[in-house]
């Protein structure tokens, strides 16, 4: 991609001081000023080229129209909607996030609220600082050979299912767009939520927020659910009904609630906040030193990428003609033992992915470090399943599982191993043609 003239960043809240450092030693001005009202930021605003947010800052359409020169809005971060992106993507304004900053530190915040449900810390804790000693009154459950429920399959889910299996918990989930061969591997048993809701002890959301998934849980799923069911959002505030979760809460349909995300933030309504068998955050998610820190350089070297002209990382916005935003693209031929091979690829944070395989548009890009696997096969769902097991005779780990975006006919996987495959043959009855290298 071409460079992009960033000369003046504007960071209006409280972002780890590595992120201006990089700014700074990449020759960007960069200004800090918190806590803005919304006519200080439209005022603000007209002398940046870029802006940098949490999710406290609303960029709404008024604050993006009166840019001047904004050409970037980076969000420190996982999720954009305080971001308004489709006046942004008129504008040709890119807005970028970091999805990968706060994966763990999002996951093992919801694994603690999952276990504070089971055992009642929180209440058990204020009863003893008010002078109580109630054993009785704070029995709680053994999460082994429970059930947890994950909707939303992505990294956070993903993390979530991996540190909840550890403590004998079976996992099932729903995802629309993971295949369920590949949360196969993860121990992650995929199904309808119809099918979904019934089985669950617990369940935990992992989505976006968008016209979609508001109010995935609500009167009508929450009476599907087993009586006294726990739920547990760090997503975003309106996935879970606030009014219907109340509602269960307060029948028993559901047993407790952990919430560290909310419709309004901070909440004034504080009937949920105040009941007895909720556990509440102030949006906690993200807030450990390790993801503040990660995702402030990650959006600093995001950002300088694109002005260095490397690549164009975590955009989600469009340009106004209506494709994605992308980093330029590099198109190679080879021929090996006359067969020939044309590859699409990039470069993105510094480092090589590649895109496309002979026509084989793959759903992420494919990231060229390590042990790779190439495999051509007609798409099915026993491939996935063939292939771990073939390896695992073999005595060699799959690390990662690239699937093509298109899901018929014969296309191009991608497989990240422990150690290069002995034998090659070995996949024969499985796929049409295979190449393995490493980088």
């Amino acid at each position: 991609m071409a460079p992009i003239s960033i000369k003046r960043i504007l960071i209006s809240e409280s972002v780890d001081p590595c992120c201006k450092k990089i700014l700074q030693e990449n020759g960007i001005q960069v200004t800090e000023k918190q806590n803005m009202s919304k006519d200080d930021l439209i005022a603000e605003i007209k002398d940046y080229d870029g802006l940098v947010v949490r999710s406290a800052t609303k960029v709404t359409a008024d604050v993006i129209n009166a840019t001047g020169n904004l050409q970037i809005i980076g969000r420190a971060g996982t999720g954009v909607d305080n971001v308004d992106v489709d006046t942004a993507t008129k504008k040709g304004i890119i807005v970028m996030n970091t999805p990968s900053g706060n994966t763990i530190s999002a996951a093992e915040l919801t694994c603690t609220l999952l276990m504070s449900l089971s055992r009642h810390v929180p209440q058990a804790a204020m009863s003893m600082k008010a002078g109580n000693w109630d054993r009785k009154k704070f029995m709680g459950a053994e999460m082994y050979g429970k059930i947890l429920g994950i909707v939303g399959l992505g990294r956070i889910g993903k993390e979530v299912a991996t540190r909840m299996q550890s403590f004998g918990m079976k996992t099932i989930g729903y995802d629309p767009i993971t295949p369920p061969e590949v949360t196969a591997t993860w121990g992650v048993d995929q199904m309808s939520l119809e099918q979904l809701w019934p089985q669950c002890d617990y369940i935990t959301v992992h989505t976006p927020l968008m016209p979609s998934t508001a109010g995935l849980l609500n009167d009508t799923s929450f009476a599907k659910c087993k009586k006294g069911v726990k739920v547990v959002n760090c997503a975003r505030g309106g996935i879970i009904d606030e009014d219907a979760l109340l509602r269960a809460l307060e029948s028993g349909q559901c047993g407790g609630a952990g919430l560290d995300v909310f419709v309004e933030e901070p909440p004034k309504n504080r009937a949920l906040v105040n009941h007895p068998n909720v556990i509440s955050c102030p949006h906690l998610g993200a807030s450990t030193k390790e993801a503040q820190a990660r995702c402030g350089q990650d959006i600093a070297l995001q950002i300088v990428d694109m002005v260095m002209g490397k690549g164009l990382v975590g955009a989600v916005s469009q340009s106004p003609g209506g494709t994605e935003w992308q980093a330029g693209a590099c198109e190679v031929e080879i021929s090996v033992n006359g067969s020939s091979y044309r590859a699409t690829g990039s470069v993105q944070g510094g480092a090589p992915v590649l895109l496309e395989l002979n026509h084989s548009v793959f759903r992420q890009p494919v990231s060229l470090t390590g042990n790779l696997l190439f495999l051509k096969a007609t798409a099915s769902p026993q491939l996935l399943p063939s292939v771990t097991g073939l390896l695992a005779t073999a005595g060699v780990e799959m690390e990662s599982f690239s699937a093509p975006a298109t899901r018929s006919g014969d296309q191009w996987y991608c497989v990240g191993l422990s150690s290069l495959l002995g034998d090659l043959g070995a996949l024969k009855p499985l796929v049409k043609e295979a190449a393995q290298l490493s980088v």
